[in-house]
């Protein structure tokens, strides 16, 4: 058959098909290679940047500790890993499951690295505060997925790691945009990039918006609570809705009274 199969002719040499023409020393890009057109053939493979070397880390570290004051500053070690501080600010909507009964972790155990979740089989559900902001020492080896655990552990959250996820909120041309960062992503190194300034790029804490509803993960007692909320919500909805009404409808029978008693 009459193969019309074509191709660039920068592609020539890395096409080669067998058409079963009659020919079989023909091979079918030979015949209807396109001429050479203006543009160019885009690379499959983008190469990634390459890490930063030792010195230019430290000099980074020398720039961003001669804008920090607050005492907060980064601590470059001989192996070219790095130490200093991030604020995660929380703002979670949906309620949150704790040991129920439970005293806040003090210093000590802290430092034991006591859990204090384990001590107990009992949960309760509550909200944290939107405005609730905490600071982490961590290293440039700190990951996302590490920043979440640590957040969930110091506010003693029984919750799945999962159901959470860190996002940089980034403020541009005075609007503010939020991007969420993969659970391997360096925020040390993020915030080193930005330097200090909160104002130029931050780190939020949020629920794991992925379009559905991963329920499995969730205890009963969690889906009970999400029950309750739902109800609340319903029912102070329909109240604001028959508010919203009878006001209109007082209007209206005002505006007929005045009528009323206008002539003709």
């Amino acid at each position: 058959p009459d193969c019309r199969y074509t191709c660039h002719q920068q592609c020539r040499s890395l096409v080669q098909l067998d058409c079963r023409r009659p020919d079989p020393g023909q091979l079918s890009p030979e015949g209807t290679v396109v001429l050479p057109c203006s543009q160019n053939v885009t690379k499959a493979v983008e190469e990634k940047p390459e890490p930063p070397t030792l010195e230019e880390i430290k000099q980074k570290i020398e720039k961003y500790n001669a804008r920090v004051t607050n005492c907060l500053l980064m601590k470059l070690s001989d192996d070219g890993t790095y130490t200093g501080f991030i604020k995660v600010h929380l703002k979670l909507r949906r309620p949150v499951t704790v040991p129920a009964g439970i005293r806040p972790q003090s210093i000590y155990d802290a430092l034991k690295e006591v859990n204090l979740a384990d001590t107990t089989d009992r949960r309760t559900s509550f909200y944290l505060p939107l405005d609730a902001v905490k600071q982490l020492h961590i290293s440039s080896t700190t990951t996302v997925s590490e920043v979440i655990q640590g957040l969930l552990k110091k506010f003693m959250v029984v919750d799945n790691p999962q159901k959470f996820a860190l996002f940089k909120e980034v403020r541009k041309d005075g609007q503010v945009l939020l991007q969420k960062l993969p659970l391997t992503e360096f925020p040390l190194y993020l915030r080193l990039l930005a330097g200090p300034d909160t104002d130029v790029l931050s780190f939020v804490l949020k629920e794991n918006e992925t379009g559905e509803v991963e329920w499995d993960a969730f205890s009963i007692p969690e889906l009970q609570n999400f029950l309750m909320i739902l109800d609340k919500e319903e029912k102070d909805k329909i109240q604001q809705v028959k508010r919203k009404y009878e006001k209109f409808k007082q209007r209206l029978q005002q505006s007929l009274k005045e009528a009323g008693h206008k002539p003709g």
